[in-house]
């Protein structure tokens, strides 16, 4: 049996099993935004069924966290980057 593989943008195409979810990646408040907007940040979670970004920190290998973009459906990751390659 094949696991799901994920490629990380530093170390190429990894089981998923090296890897561990931190959760969907969101905006976060600026530092004298409201509460309300701090408590949504930190506690709620959109979780669409479909695409989704989530972030993802490679434990067993570059030890560097990155964005995925997946499907909540297939579990079929289609792309990964750094932050800072966001566009």
């Amino acid at each position: 049996m094949m696991s799901l593989l994920i490629k990380c943008p530093n170390c190429g195409l990894r089981s998923v099993y090296e890897f561990i979810f931190g959760g969907e990646f969101k905006e976060r408040p600026k530092i004298n935004d409201d509460s309300l907007k701090w408590v949504n940040y930190v506690y709620l979670q959109d979780n669409p069924a479909g695409l989704r970004l989530e972030w993802i920190y490679h434990r067993y290998g570059c030890k560097r966290w990155f964005l995925a973009e997946r499907d909540t459906l297939t579990s079929k990751v289609f792309r990964t980057y750094l932050r800072k390659e966001e566009g």
